[in-house]
């Protein structure tokens, strides 16, 4: 989904160093990178990495499918809610309600102290990382925890992550079921945008529904688009198979 608003395709090695030289000449992957573990060995590599994702997903703006997924759920009787492994904010950008969202990996926009899995989660919006783009590593001060000074990171789920603050991902979800249990027997579809099978969290939850509320999936997936039988599946990327689905219903 993030792709088409110019966002890198962190995809396989190759997709994330093409974004980030400096990497590939340290030999990290996202998935090294993307590790608890770098805030206690090396903050400001840590920083570094997220910290440059935070500025460049501030400046992002969504593209246009975002808006036309919004006046579609807002059309709806029960409206929508959406799924997102995305950590990225975008939807809030494009104004989605943040009572329908669950962030099923968490927020970059959100902090938390990082040895605590069920202290204070704080808001990032005042937060500035400043990165060296050569090294990419974080310059200057690193963010904290404003009461007591400890080192903090974001509220993400990454790999290998045992202290990960899930509590506002859980209060999500609470939402969620309660939304899921308020549309038995309402007509449901399913607008799956780019959901990979080696990470499969938003994709089981996809076909989760099928079984579950008799779902129609539509998936949009520029390279594994296929779907169970009787649900639909377009090999394209997010914002070309919501523009198709906008002319069809236009």
């Amino acid at each position: 989904m993030g792709v088409d608003s110019g966002l890198p395709d962190f995809r396989g090695s190759e997709g994330f160093w093409n974004a980030y030289p400096p990497f590939r000449q340290m030999g990290l992957s996202f998935v090294d990178l993307a590790n608890p573990e770098w805030f206690e060995r090396d903050p400001r590599l840590a920083w570094g990495f997220y910290g440059h994702r935070l500025n460049l997903y501030r400046r992002t703006r969504p593209h246009a499918g975002f808006t036309w997924l919004r006046i579609w759920m807002e059309r709806c009787p029960h409206r929508g809610f959406v799924f997102t492994s995305n950590v990225d904010g975008q939807f809030q950008l494009a104004g989605f309600p943040e009572e329908r969202m669950l962030e099923c990996h968490g927020s970059i926009h959100r902090l938390q102290q990082c040895d605590e899995t069920r202290g204070k989660i704080w808001d990032a919006t005042q937060v500035v990382v400043t990165v060296d783009e050569t090294t990419m590593r974080a310059v200057g001060d690193l963010p904290t925890d404003p009461a007591s000074g400890f080192l903090a990171r974001p509220n993400i789920l990454m790999f290998n992550d045992a202290l990960w603050n899930s509590a506002v991902a859980e209060a999500q979800q609470q939402r969620y079921r309660g939304w899921l249990a308020g549309i038995r027997g309402a007509g449901l579809v399913v607008v799956e945008l780019g959901a990979g099978s080696a990470i499969p969290t938003v994709r089981q939850q996809s076909e989760h529904l099928i079984f579950s509320h008799g779902a129609k999936l539509i998936r949009i997936n520029p390279r594994e688009p296929e779907v169970p039988p009787g649900q639909l599946g377009l090999a394209c990327g997010a914002l070309a198979g919501l523009q198709m689905i906008a002319e069809a219903s236009a």
